[in-house]
């Protein structure tokens, strides 16, 4: 089960990815493992993220890494921005670190929307510039049964609302920019946006074919925010 294969036909899609483009310049930075610890886990608990990219040559300046909840499949000001850091300086090479983030307000979230099918998102950007969005499919379900007729208790009792990450298929989506000491061409720099998600049933979506962006795979396992970890 996979994140929609086009994100730019999602909700919000000429915001939400504005730079996709057939254009590809070689990235100095690739993601190649990223680990969701502590899954599944009480809603209330942090996100965590284990991830290991590599670095082909030494950086200007340090790294932006996001990661943003999606509230509801239909409204993008329902979005949360969970955290946002920089990681560096960045040594060139393969680097390890664990992203964490709180959990998301469930004020800013409509009762109706807390359980079920929603999704996180992990970015990361290179002079403000986006260059990978990488997306999990999250299931937030109720720990007791509940009456079909009567619903969802409301309020919900948060402390019995278990969160589980779809961990073993990420939607990779990558974006060209202009690295050190290249100058940029083609498509204008981009501006943020919303974050897109396709509406979800289960853990099932369906997108229109279309050739922008560069979607893929990455492969998937399974306390100082920021800080790199020796690889082993």
């Amino acid at each position: 089960l996979e994140l929609a294969s086009n994100p730019c036909a999602s909700r919000s899609s000429a915001a939400a990815f504005p730079y996709c483009s057939p254009v590809f310049i070689m990235a100095l930075v690739n993601v190649i493992n990223m680990s969701v610890l502590d899954n599944p886990t009480p809603f209330g608990n942090p996100f965590q993220f284990e991830i290991t990219f590599e670095c082909l040559q030494e950086l200007e300046v340090d790294l932006e890494w996001k990661v943003v909840y999606v509230g509801s499949a239909e409204d993008a000001t329902r979005d949360q921005t969970l955290d946002e850091i920089l990681v560096g300086p960045v040594p060139v090479g393969v680097n390890k670190f664990v992203l964490q983030a709180d959990a998301p307000d469930p004020g800013r979230i409509a009762n109706n929307d807390i359980l079920g099918v929603t999704v996180v998102l992990v970015t990361c950007s290179y002079k403000e510039r986006e260059f990978i969005r990488i997306g999990y499919y999250v299931n937030n379900e109720y720990s007791e049964p509940i009456d079909p007729e009567a619903g969802p208790p409301n309020p919900l009792d948060l402390t019995k609302v278990v969160r589980t990450i779809l961990a073993d298929k990420p939607r990779v989506t990558r974006f060209p920019i202009p690295w050190d000491g290249v100058e940029e061409e083609g498509p204008p720099p981009q501006e943020e946006g919303d974050v897109a998600m396709e509406e979800a049933n289960g853990f099932a979506s369906s997108a229109a074919d279309a050739d922008d962006g560069e979607d893929s795979e990455m492969v998937a396992e399974g306390e100082d925010k920021g800080d790199l970890l020796p690889n082993e």
